[in-house]
């Protein structure tokens, strides 16, 4: 097998890569720029037409992304209190059920014991004033 080299590699060295002029082979050249290019920022005279057109959300950032969500299934009390009346089961284990974290909206009518990861302050005093027990690895302060 023959080492061959890049095409590319041929213009190393030469100062427009063989595209002619430098300019031309610069950036986002023929199609005005790239993103918010050309869009009257520090053109003054093009602003008060694209602030009628777009409002003043047009220019700047808003807002931020987070790159490190994680997705937690949850349910309310509500929710348990239903399942409770449909399968008559007085112990529950929300993890095999697939929830992450038990919620404190809504009742609970009968004294029930509940397994989850984690679990809000408000979720574990409605369940322990019916004489029922939330147990769990975490608790929270969700309210």
């Amino acid at each position: 097998m023959i080492n061959r080299r890049k095409k590319h590699r041929k213009s190393y060295g030469k100062r427009t890569h063989f595209h002619g002029a430098a300019k031309k082979w610069r950036g986002a050249g023929n199609r005005g720029g790239r993103g918010m290019a050309g869009t009257g920022k520090r053109a003054d005279q093009k602003k008060p037409t694209i602030l009628k057109l777009y409002g003043n959300t047009y220019f700047g950032r808003f807002g931020f992304k987070t790159h490190t969500h994680v997705d937690i299934k949850f349910i309310n009390l509500s929710d348990v209190q239903k399942l409770i009346e449909k399968t008559n089961k007085t112990d529950i284990n929300l993890t095999e059920l697939g929830y992450d974290k038990l919620l404190g909206k809504g009742y609970i009518l009968k004294k029930v014991s509940i397994t989850v990861d984690s679990a809000s302050k408000k979720a574990i005093a409605k369940v322990e004033e019916k004489g029922g027990k939330v147990k769990t690895s975490k608790i929270e302060e969700t309210e």
